[in-house]
C-alpha cells in the first residue's frame, strides 16, 4: 500500500498542467544549485568583441552589450533570484506564523496587532520595498529583509484566521484541561493544524517575492548590479532591446515561468489540500 507522501504526490501531479510547472521548477532549482557546471561561460566575464551577438552555436541564447553570455548569466541569476525568493519565504513564514499564531490564541493581543497588519498591507508592496531598501541599503540581505517584512501579513492573516477557528476546537478545549502549557497548545495543537494554508500561502508569496526582487532590480534598487539577477539584466539591457531582443526577451521568459510555475503549483497544492476543493476535483 502506498504511503501518504506518494499517495498525495500522485493526486497532485495527475494534472498534468500541474506535473509540467514542476518540472520546469525543478529545471531551475537544479539550475540555480548546479550553475558551475551547468552554464557555459563565466556569467561576468567581458568579450566586448562579441557584444549583441544574436542566438548562435557558441552562445546559445546570445550576448548582451558586453558580450557575456546571456545563457550563463541566466543560469546564474537563478542562483540569486531563487534563493532571494526562498530566503524570503523562510522569513516570512516564521515570522507572520509566530505573528499569527499570537494574534490568534491571545484575544487581548488580536486588535492592536491586527491594526499594525492592516497599516502595512495598506500600503503597495513595490512602494513599500523600494522605500525599505533607500533606507537599509542596496545589498541582498537588505532586498531579503524589505521583502520579508513586505510579506510577512500575508502570512500573519492566514495563520490568525485559522488559529481561531482551531482554537475553539474540541481536542484545543481538552488540552487545556488537562494542564497543558500555552507553547505546547500553540505549536502542538495549533500550529500542526494550520499548516496546510501556510504551506500554499508559501509558494504564492515565493512566485511573489521572485517578481518582487525582478522590479526591485529593474528599478535600480535591488541587489548591487555586479550579482547577476534576472530583473537586472532587463534593466541594463533595456537599451539595446531594439537591435537585439533576446538580450530582454531571455532573462523576462525566466520570470515569467518561475513565477507562474510556483503559482500553478500552489494552485495544485491548495486544490489538494483544501477538502471542499479536493472534493470537487
Amino acid at each position: 500500500m502506498a504511503s501518504p507522501t506518494v499517495a498525495f504526490l500522485k493526486r497532485l501531479f495527475r494534472r498534468k498542467l500541474v506535473l509540467a510547472a514542476a518540472c520546469v521548477l525543478l529545471v531551475f532549482v537544479l539550475a540555480a544549485l548546479f550553475a558551475p557546471w551547468v552554464a557555459p561561460y563565466d556569467p561576468g566575464a567581458l568579450r566586448v568583441i562579441r557584444r549583441l551577438k544574436p542566438p548562435s552555436e557558441l552562445n546559445w541564447l546570445g550576448t548582451d552589450e558586453f558580450g557575456r553570455d546571456v545563457l550563463s548569466r541566466i543560469v546564474y541569476g537563478a542562483r540569486a533570484s531563487l534563493g532571494i525568493g526562498a530566503a524570503v519565504v523562510a522569513i516570512s513564514i516564521a515570522a507572520g506564523s509566530a505573528i499569527g499564531l499570537t494574534a490568534g490564541y491571545f484575544r487581548r493581543l488580536d486588535p492592536p496587532i491586527m491594526r499594525m497588519v492592516d497599516a502595512v498591507m495598506a500600503l503597495p508592496d513595490i512602494l513599500l520595498a523600494i522605500f525599505l531598501v533607500a533606507i537599509l541599503g542596496s545589498s541582498i540581505f537588505n532586498v531579503v529583509f524589505a521583502l520579508a517584512i513586505v510579506y510577512t501579513p500575508r502570512v500573519v492573516r492566514v495563520v490568525r484566521a485559522s488559529a481561531l477557528v482551531v482554537r475553539e476546537q474540541q481536542f484545543v478545549e481538552a488540552a487545556r484541561a488537562i494542564g497543558a502549557s500555552t507553547p505546547r497548545i500553540l505549536f502542538r495543537h495549533i500550529l500542526m493544524n494550520v499548516t496546510s494554508p501556510v504551506l500554499v500561502q508559501a509558494t504564492f508569496i515565493f512566485a511573489y517575492a521572485v517578481l518582487a526582487e525582478a522590479g526591485l532590480s529593474f528599478l535600480g534598487a535591488g541587489v548591487p548590479p555586479e550579482v547577476p539577477t534576472w530583473g537586472e539584466m532587463i534593466a541594463s539591457a533595456q537599451q539595446y532591446a531594439d537591435q537585439a531582443f533576446w538580450v530582454v526577451l531571455f532573462p523576462g521568459l525566466a520570470i515569467v515561468l518561475a513565477a507562474l510555475s510556483l503559482q500553478v503549483v500552489g494552485d495544485g497544492l491548495r486544490d489538494q489540500l483544501d477538502p471542499k476543493l479536493r472534493k470537487a476535483l
